[in-house]
């Protein structure tokens, strides 16, 4: 069975909106093969609407020349959850329809590689209180953002995790992957 993989950068805040605007600055080797990790176990991509939107508008036009993962980000398998969106014209990009969760148990079951989300927290929470989840990677970013969109609003359900492994950058940056409890 496949994994659903969500991969997210997050400030100490919980801030998860915008990380070009705070994260690049502590970008070096040990997040680029982290990053690259998760993009080579992956096959596909799983994403909400928002982020699909903003990624089909800013990724089709760079090349490997302009960033490393141009490629991946163009060419891997893009599978999209929306219920206002009627057309998906991206590289490989599909539109889910009908019931979302019967839609994922699909992918899931489906062969193939990890599924990676990246960004879209509505449907990383979606995901996570249908138990669809497998592995939440965050990487944790020495930083307090003190605006912007949270993972997790003040308000909300409850997700029991277990941290399956840690492990610590040179500039600070803590990597963790949790497991559903």
């Amino acid at each position: 069975m496949r994994k659903i993989v969500s991969n997210l950068f997050i400030s100490l805040d919980g801030v998860v909106e915008a990380p070009d605007k705070w994260s690049l600055r502590y970008w070096n080797d040990e997040i680029g093969q982290a990053v690259g990790g998760g993009m080579a176990a992956a096959d596909a991509m799983l994403l909400g609407r928002v982020t699909y939107e903003g990624f089909a508008e800013a990724w089709p036009g760079r090349t490997v020349e302009d960033d490393e993962g141009a490629e991946f980000m163009n060419n891997v398998r893009k599978y999209v959850l929306s219920s206002t969106l009627s057309d998906v014209s991206w590289n490989n990009s599909t539109l889910l329809s009908g019931d979302p969760g019967a839609a994922v148990r699909a992918l899931k079951v489906s062969p193939g590689g990890d599924i990676m989300t990246s960004g879209s927290t509505t449907a990383v929470r979606w995901l996570l209180s249908e138990g669809l989840v497998d592995e939440l990677n965050l990487l944790l970013y020495p930083i307090v953002v003190g605006r912007g969109k949270r993972l997790f609003p003040a308000e909300g359900p409850t997700f029991p995790l277990v941290l399956k492994k840690s492990s610590t950058f040179g500039n600070g940056v803590v990597q963790l992957t949790y497991v559903p409890a």
